[in-house]
């Protein structure tokens, strides 16, 4: 068995834990809008509004914070005109970047928005940069946000929605260093600035505008960015960084992989904090007072498709080894909430690293679902201090090592809220140990002690387990209390497992 101590300093509060880093992606792809999200109203699948009703509940159980849409790739090719009014005069478009299916626009701005409604989170619209106009991207803010009697508000009107919607996050362009326009920096920058100037603030909605950022450890990208913007342009700037076990030519499969591909794929995943340290110490140079925020707002694992599936349609797997990267991603995340505002994986039903698949009528939720829910108590928390160390508080963190690969066993972070006059805790850890269990002794400050019951979600399988539609729940969190006092506690971690504890302490 590992070993190692946490210390938690509640009284060390060092930054607000956003919702959005718990947000999530959709887009034209595959089956994530029609058939995973639409199915129109006409469907024997139960549905409001056309939205699958077991989708929209399982969705809301995570309190979903914001929503990206329509791309992704598509949304450089999308015309917003083409998704509204009758559906049968919708135009009927070619998905050039995702196998060359029809799209027939059926789900458009008006159903976006309703299925934000009915998750009851925030929206946010990637515009078409790379082959739409600055006239079409105004107006597009405009019939969304604006109120009055124009001509386009008075089509939105028409169109049964008479009063504007709320909107904030707004991402002019989407990988525009790639499928959205091949661009250089210093071109995007020019085009970046000349869409934001004519995304106006109608009435009281304000938004926020988030430039195309960089690919991964594309830090050339961020140099030239930040030194052509500045915070009266850009509210954020996004990142994309996805995680594959080896590299783009090799990603193998996503249920039956090596023990060497197993901790590949988690070192790779841990290497997005260097990234993000990378990136951010570039835009401390141009915006030394961190007014530009960065958005992750792609993110997760990429493997091979399902065999016999679409190649386009990007459907995998989702197995405890993905469990463990969102876990580890997510307290990322956490641990540098001082300057991420979003978080995006991709994507929330049957692309990707989903929350979701479904197959006709069946649903299930994926094991990184189980970890969204467990981390869900984090969301508009107060990072604290958590670090490991020895008794003699000396760093010591346990590390496993698998021919020339190493990774830290314990992946954590600590959050507080203040509930009824007394310090709530969350407490997130994983053990990214295909073999050892891992004793983690948590160390409160002498002044402060666990008290009362401690919920304790644990999550834990063998890496290549998986749930399919006839065993949904084969991988599945399971919750207990117990009764927790005195400023030490120990957790024993199982191999590979994430864990979540919320207890109170005074």
């Amino acid at each position: 068995m590992l070993k190692t101590i946490l210390h938690i300093n509640p009284d060390k509060t060092l930054s607000h834990i956003a919702p959005e880093i718990y947000g999530q992606f959709s887009e034209h792809l595959g089956r994530c809008i029609y058939d995973g999200i639409y199915v129109g109203e006409d469907s024997d699948i139960p549905n409001v509004k056309g939205m699958r009703k077991d989708v929209v509940e399982a969705l809301r159980a995570l309190h979903l914070p914001v929503l990206r849409w329509p791309g992704g790739c598509f949304a450089d090719e999308y015309h917003w005109r083409d998704g509204i009014g009758p559906k049968e005069n919708r135009r009927r478009m070619v998905n050039t970047s995702w196998g060359g299916t029809v799209e027939d626009n059926s789900f458009g701005t008006h159903e976006f928005m309703e299925l934000c409604d009915q998750l009851d989170c925030e929206p946010y619209i990637a515009i078409n940069l790379g082959s739409g106009t600055v006239q079409e991207a105004a107006e597009w803010i405009e019939y969304m946000t604006a109120d009055g009697d124009s001509t386009i508000t008075n089509l939105r009107k028409e169109n049964g929605r008479t009063k504007p919607w709320h909107l904030k996050y707004v991402g002019i362009g989407n990988e525009n260093w790639g499928c959205g326009g091949s661009m250089s920096p210093d071109f995007y920058a020019n085009e970046y600035k000349r869409y934001q100037c004519f995304c106006k603030n109608y009435g009281d909605n304000k938004l926020y505008k988030v430039a195309c950022g960089p690919n991964a450890e594309d830090y050339n990208w961020t140099k030239e960015l930040m030194s052509r913007i500045d915070h009266l342009q850009a509210n954020g700037i996004s990142l994309h960084c996805y995680t594959v076990p080896g590299d783009w030519e090799h990603r193998g499969s996503a249920t039956d992989f090596s023990d060497e591909e197993y901790y590949s794929t988690i070192s790779n995943a841990l290497h997005i904090e260097d990234i993000i340290k990378k990136h951010l110490a570039i835009m401390d140079e141009y915006d030394p007072n961190h007014d530009i925020d960065l958005l992750v707002d792609e993110w997760g694992t990429w493997y091979n498709v399902e065999p016999g599936t679409n190649p386009a349609f990007l459907y995998q797997q989702n197995t405890m080894r993905d469990a463990i990267v969102a876990a580890a991603s997510l307290n990322i995340f956490n641990k540098h909430s001082d300057r991420i505002a979003m978080a995006n994986i991709a994507q929330v039903v049957n692309v990707l690293q989903a929350m979701i698949l479904t197959e006709d009528t069946k649903i299930l939720k994926t094991p990184t679902y189980d970890v969204f829910q467990m981390y869900k108590e984090h969301q508009n928390a107060t990072l604290v201090e958590s670090y490991v160390a020895d008794a003699a508080n000396r760093i010591n963190e346990p590390v496993i090592s698998y021919n020339d690969i190493s990774i830290p066993a314990l992946s954590e972070s600590v959050s507080v809220t203040e509930q009824n006059g007394q310090k709530l805790l969350t407490i997130t850890l994983s053990n990214t140990s295909l073999t050892d269990s891992l004793s983690v002794e948590l160390e409160l400050p002498i002044k402060y002690s666990f008290c009362g019951k401690a919920s304790v979600a644990m999550l834990h399988a063998e890496a290549r387990a998986y749930n399919t539609f006839d065993d949904p729940d084969r991988v599945r969190a399971f919750e207990t209390e117990e009764d927790w006092n005195g400023n030490l506690q120990i957790v024993s971690l199982p191999a590979c497992s994430v864990c979540r504890i919320c207890c109170y302490v005074s």
